[in-house]
């Protein structure tokens, strides 16, 4: 995250308004705390231009529902 602001020329304070929150959420979240709200990690990654994917979830079915195998 840190690199990202920094080659989009931001500021801690200017991510953080942009994202919608407090700068302290900004340093914690550049320092890797563990216990961050997710909501406010999505904001932070939206105002930075980014998006977050999910790889190696299984693919539904094409009959839909669950399969779960015994």
């Amino acid at each position: 995250m840190r690199a990202a602001r920094k080659q989009l020329a931001l500021t801690q304070a200017q991510l953080a308004l942009a994202a919608g929150v407090g700068v302290r959420f900004i340093v914690d979240l550049e320092a890797g705390k563990p216990t961050l709200r997710l909501a406010q990690v999505l904001r932070v990654i939206d105002a930075l231009g980014g998006e977050l994917a999910l790889n190696g979830l299984p693919v539904p079915s094409a009959g839909g529902g669950d399969s779960h195998d015994a």
